[in-house]
């Protein structure tokens, strides 16, 4: 229904109707439902079309589309798919429009009227902040969520009383004590609070980031902000936009109740500018944490990372650690495992499992038959498109929306209140639509990351058969890289066993083989029929005896075959 009250159906009929005078053979139809012209990104159809040209499929000669509105927005968009189809041998046919490509005076009109478009939509957006902006000029709820301590009641912000307790704890303990954001976090975690989750808060804790907002929003002393944040244009992109803090913006008087007082808000923020400050950080450049972000918490099961503990005044000596962040700074998810886990040990373990893996000949014959195959995406595609179908419903409740406050009767009795509740569902959609938009974009951004990463599938089975040659050669981020290419994740136990390990599973990111399966897992708990390779020496007699190096192989768990057993071993095998 967004051009001149012609549905998706009834741009097809058209279309297809001007097909069929024309002697034209349908060889395809695309559509992008529920997704803006503005840009051409996220418009999978649109991309799929152009692909399409480019592989010369159906060797097609026009693309019609019912105006060039609908083919794009953004005039260098515009241009460039044009170009890219003109270089084909595809010209495009507005319908409605009556432009023709293939003439010269329709590129000419396709190059005014994408800017005439392009100018539209911003002329709209434009318009739609500044109905969010005088909507916040008269004091009332401009728009999404209401933020927590409130709900909305026919478009007006009201204290929420199960959830106001929480805000005034907020700001008192900041305001009184000596406590950061994570010390007020932490208290509300440990002193019995309970978060209510709602649809835009769903993290069970309370996180240090929830405190920072809460602290920096006016609207708990009864204020109105605009503009906090603003959607700005990426620097060196055409059209990637990024959420930018403001740290000025202008504040209206509200017609909602305040929480707290304006006094206690500016004390607050007066605070947050002395405790504001960046700790300078250290970094060693030959240095990486290999199992970084791979390693999984024993305790909370989030991802362990990185930590550096300055060199020691007796020994000069950096030492580098894993730790759980949620143990450090609140961030909503309880966990209580405080142990860092020194790197060296850790990561020296893990390359030695590998290690064992492909000395075994069973495994180099397998692997060897597996190279052609590459890392498998299709789970975040699935999950693009069940995003994708939820986007779509999203755009079709706003534009329901849309119609049905354009259809109200102004003479309703009740039409102040169903208009109030329409616009409050309407600015629902929005929130619900960017984030929404923002899991497409990180599905998206991780599939381009596998499709672009260095170590292909190829590569990773081609390095893991030359494994103990290559990784110990190579830099640390180099390893890292492998590491993260090859493992997905690493599950540990809660202390340290008696035979040294912390290690309870190894999950691959694709199957490997061992003991003639395919398994993507690796369980270490007990014990496994991986090969070990032990090498054995012995010093050179007075003799002259040559050096002599043995192989032990055994059937035993990695975390049994201690050097003491491995040498009854060999002593019992090879020399009795």
């Amino acid at each position: 229904m967004q051009v001149d009250g012609y549905s998706l159906d009834a741009q097809r009929d058209k279309l297809r109707k001007y097909a069929a005078y024309e002697d034209m053979i349908i060889a395809g139809e695309y559509s992008d439902e529920g997704f803006s012209g503005k840009n051409i990104q996220g418009r999978q159809d649109f991309q799929r079309m152009l692909n399409d040209i480019q592989d010369g499929k159906d060797d097609v000669s026009y693309v019609l589309v019912f105006k060039l509105s609908r083919f794009g927005r953004n005039a260098a968009d515009v241009l460039n798919s044009l170009q890219l189809m003109q270089d084909f041998g595809v010209n495009l046919i507005c319908v409605e429009d009556g432009i023709d490509s293939s003439k010269d005076a329709g590129k000419l009109m396709i190059s005014v009227l994408s800017a005439v478009a392009e100018i539209e939509r911003e002329n709209i957006r434009t318009q739609t902040m500044a109905g969010r902006e005088q909507k916040a000029r008269e004091g009332k709820w401009n728009g999404g969520f209401a933020p927590y301590g409130y709900k909305l009641e026919n478009g007006n912000l009201v204290i929420a009383e199960d959830e106001v307790e929480v805000i005034r704890v907020i700001y008192d303990r900041y305001i009184h004590t000596n406590e950061g954001v994570a010390g007020v976090a932490k208290y509300l975690n440990r002193n019995g609070y309970v978060k209510k989750l709602r649809q835009n808060n769903t993290i069970p804790g309370f996180s240090r980031d929830f405190v920072k907002n809460v602290l920096y929003n006016p609207v708990y002393m009864g204020k109105i902000a605009y503009g906090r944040r603003r959607t700005e244009k990426k620097q060196g992109t055409r059209n990637e936009m990024h959420v930018v803090e403001q740290s000025e913006f202008p504040v209206y008087e509200g017609q909602h109740e305040a929480i707290i007082s304006e006094e206690d808000w500016y004390l607050a923020q007066e605070k947050r500018k002395i405790n504001s400050f960046k700790r300078e950080k250290v970094n060693n450049p030959d240095h990486a944490h290999i199992l970084s972000g791979i390693l999984k918490c024993p305790c909370c099961g989030k991802s362990m990372y990185g930590n550096t503990a300055k060199a020691h005044s007796k020994d000069k000596k950096t030492r580098y650690y894993y730790y759980c962040k949620n143990t450090v700074t609140p961030t909503g998810h309880e966990c209580s495992f405080r142990l860092n886990i020194e790197q060296t040990e850790i990561n020296k373990f893990v390359a030695k499992i590998i290690s064992a893996m492909v000395n075994n000949p069973r495994f180099v014959e397998a692997i060897q038959a597996k190279i052609g195959t590459a890392v498998d995406t299709e789970d975040m595609e699935k999950q693009i498109a069940v995003l994708q179908g939820q986007l779509k419903q999203a755009f079709g409740t706003k534009s329901r929306l849309e119609r049905q406050m354009d259809t109200l009767d102004i003479n309703d009795a009740h039409y102040d209140r169903k208009i109030l509740d329409l616009q409050r569902r309407y600015d629902e959609q929005y929130d619900t639509i960017e984030e929404i938009e923002v899991q497409i974009g990180e599905l998206q951004s991780q599939i381009r990351s596998i499709q672009q990463e260095k170590i292909s599938g190829d590569n990773i089975y081609r390095l893991l058969l030359a494994f103990d040659e290559v990784y110990h050669s190579a830099t640390e981020a180099e390893q890292k890289e492998f590491m993260k290419a090859f493992i997905e994740r690493i599950e540990m136990f809660p202390e340290k066993r008696k035979d040294g390990s912390w290690i309870k599973k190894i999950v691959f990111n694709f199957p490997v083989p061992i003991d003639g399966e395919e398994v993507k897992e690796l369980p270490l708990e007990t014990e496994t029929t991986v090969e070990t390779v032990v090498l054995m020496s012995r010093k050179e007699k007075n003799n002259g005896q040559k050096v002599a190096y043995f192989r032990a192989f055994s059937k035993v768990g990695i975390r049994s075959l201690t050097p003491e057993k491995a040498r009854l071993f060999y002593m019992e095998t090879y020399l009795l």
